[in-house]
């Protein structure tokens, strides 16, 4: 009978410590790509484990990577509009035409570094874009770093893009490939080493980052970027939350969400990009690829004829009500404000 006694208080404190130590909260954290590649293991890992840490256990992050949860990249933001997910990280381009305003920051030739233009982001959401995303909460929003193209042939000039099958990740983004003389083909970026390999595309646009997951530097050789500071073009990212899984938590544990949320969430996703993109390139020079820089000579006609995207953007947001001159030059304003610091 003392034995039996013993073993029931054994078992009873057993399931009392797991309670006391087991979250209150599991947040099913959603995005596309494989657990390894740059921003799943050097952002969202660092982030949850923060937040879990801040909580003092009473959140748990549950990453799911590579759609687990099914469906496509494209439905990612509505699944976390609607609960399929507690949070998503996605491409904002995935949904041409959504956030017409975080566009401002795609527009050709526009953007360098990722941590100083991801924080130039955040500040430009949060004081002129926030009513785009008003059925999710914000975690943080953030760009990647210098965009360019990875080719099976190599591309030294603007005449060599001609008529040559790119990737294009965004509307702006092939509608800047349009006007280069390419013929875009829009696709999300885990469809681009099965695209490459299979002859459906010829050349994709993406940054040095993703360039390992995807195994980009082992399909082509030829890989061309752009003199100065700025890439051809950067990409915009959202880590949204769905509002009822924020809006449930108790006041102590939104509270850690609001501090691993805003500039700095933002500037970490950056930092990133950045770190992968010396990755990416260190992974394509040691394969012995072609690493090819276009002059400040070459690199102006790429610019003179990508400007044109500025005034066909600027019609079709100005159809929508929004002054795209203005919400242009504020995010050059804005990148240019924290390159600087």
């Amino acid at each position: 009978m003392k034995l039996m006694q013993t073993m029931l208080a054994v078992a009873i404190g057993a399931v009392a410590w797991q309670t006391a130590f087991a979250a209150d909260v599991t947040l099913r954290f959603h995005q596309f790509l494989p657990p390894q590649a740059t921003i799943p293991a050097k952002a969202i890992a660092p982030w949850a484990q923060k937040v879990e840490k801040e909580s003092g256990g009473r959140i748990k992050v549950q990453h799911f990577p590579s759609m687990q949860l099914g469906g496509k990249p494209p439905e990612l933001y509505d699944q976390a509009k609607d609960g399929v997910a507690d949070i998503v990280w996605t491409v904002l381009g995935y949904t041409p035409g959504r956030f017409p305003k975080t566009e401002a920051f795609e527009l050709p030739f526009n953007s360098g570094l990722a941590e100083p233009a991801s924080r130039a982001f955040q500040e430009f959401v949060e004081k002129y874009a926030m009513d785009e995303f008003k059925d999710v909460k914000v975690i943080a929003v953030h760009v990647h770093g210098p965009g360019l193209i990875h080719s099976k042939d190599p591309v030294t000039k603007l005449e060599d893009l001609k008529g040559m099958k790119v990737r294009g990740g965004s509307r702006i983004v092939n509608i800047m490939l349009e006007q280069l003389g390419a013929t875009p083909v829009g696709m999300p970026v885990p469809a681009v080493s099965e695209a490459l390999s299979k002859g459906v595309i010829s050349a994709t646009t993406i940054p040095w980052e993703v360039t390992p997951a995807l195994k980009v530097q082992q399909i082509v050789k030829n890989h061309t970027g752009f003199a100065g500071q700025q890439g051809l073009y950067t990409q915009t990212f959202v880590v949204a939350m769905n509002k009822g899984a924020y809006d449930k938590l108790p006041a102590d544990l939104k509270k850690v969400i609001d501090a691993n949320s805003g500039a700095e969430t933002a500037a970490l996703f950056g930092r990133a990009m950045d770190e992968g993109d010396k990755v990416g390139l260190a992974l394509a020079q040691k394969a012995g690829n072609k690493i090819i820089m276009l002059d400040a000579v070459e690199t102006q006609t790429w610019r003179r004829t990508a400007a044109a995207v500025r005034g066909i953007w600027y019609k079709e947001v100005g159809a929508k009500g929004i002054d795209g001159p203005k919400l242009a030059a504020e995010a050059e304003a804005l990148i240019a404000k924290h390159t600087k610091k």
